[in-house]
């Protein structure tokens, strides 16, 4: 069994061929169990969280699951809050092929996934990419989405301006895009082509009001359902798409509006298992498109298959 490193598995999931391999999955209908959630309570009152997301498909012979904890007091202990890690197998025999750092694979699925919707959505000549956030996956977006689109600017926010620099100042290191931090985030808006979200709000830091025709909003960090990035406005006033079901019962962002009356379950208009299965990109310029992702074991899989075959 290979075992691979947080560089290793950053470097086997070029993001080409990671998007391409979760289309091709999605595509073909490959489904997955729902995530098991586990508590473990401690001590200290802050109850520990043990994910289990396993996926497997007949087409190629491999399955996979990835095992992550939740640790909220690491933070005090200067660890991170999510370790996890990826165990792909062989369907046939069972054997375990490889051991991959879940923490890596997770981020670079999500952003390929993130850009895997805007490929649909999208304006195909999108020039400008709005990042809402400063963390993991952030630092991700700019690399998967230039892979699919011309992207020259870049333009970031975050709550807390030092974070937003210091993702500004390692995205500077990687390619030639034209960086800036933003402060007025409704002009920001206005100006980009493509807006990706990825925070931890509770409460919606992106308004409908400030949206423009032709514009892609790319959520992804609302993963309860409790947490929200966009306002009932936002979703009214795009065509919304999901990457899976799980997303209308996982997230704030869809279930609060669902539960209002604000969005009606017949405002989806689709999720991957429509999306991938396009021959073409539905980009209208007189409209507003809305992707909301909140992962899901298929794209670990698809991650897993493309690491192992490097």
């Amino acid at each position: 069994m290979r075992v691979f490193s947080a560089q290793e598995t950053a470097t086997a999931l070029p993001y080409p061929t990671l998007i391409a391999k979760i289309s091709e999955l999605f595509a073909a209908g490959v489904s997955a169990p729902l995530r098991h959630h586990h508590t473990l309570p401690n001590e200290q009152g802050s109850d520990n969280t043990l994910l289990l997301m396993p996926a497997w498909q007949n087409q190629q012979g491999f399955g996979g699951v990835k095992i992550a904890n939740v640790t909220p007091a690491n933070s005090e202990r200067g660890l991170p809050a999510v370790t996890a890690s990826y165990l792909l197998f062989s369907e046939s025999t069972g054997e375990h092929l490889a051991l991959i750092n879940g923490s890596v694979l997770t981020a670079r699925r999500t952003a390929a996934a993130s850009a895997l919707g805007a490929r649909y959505l999208a304006n195909p000549q999108a020039q400008t990419l709005l990042i809402l956030g400063a963390g993991r996956v952030a630092r991700e977006l700019p690399e998967a989405f230039s892979s699919l689109f011309p992207l020259k600017k870049i333009l970031i926010w975050n709550r807390t301006p030092a974070r937003a620099q210091e993702l500004l100042q390692e995205l500077a290191a990687l390619q030639g895009w034209d960086l800036a931090l933003v402060t007025d985030l409704q002009a920001a808006v206005r100006d980009s082509d493509i807006i990706s979200s990825a925070t931890l709000a509770q409460q919606p830091v992106l308004l409908g009001e400030w949206l423009v025709a032709g514009q892609h909003v790319d959520l992804i960090g609302s993963f309860t359902p409790k947490m929200r990035e966009v306002d009932e406005a936002a979703l009214q006033r795009a065509q919304v798409y999901i990457d899976t079901e799980a997303a209308l019962h996982e997230s704030g962002d869809l279930l609060i509006p669902l539960q209002t009356g604000a969005l009606k379950p017949t405002d989806i208009r689709g999720s991957f298992y429509d999306l991938c299965k396009l021959q073409h990109n539905q980009h209208d310029p007189k409209a507003i498109t809305l992707f909301k992702g909140v992962g899901h074991a298929v794209e670990d899989l698809a991650a897993g298959i493309v690491a192992y075959q490097a």
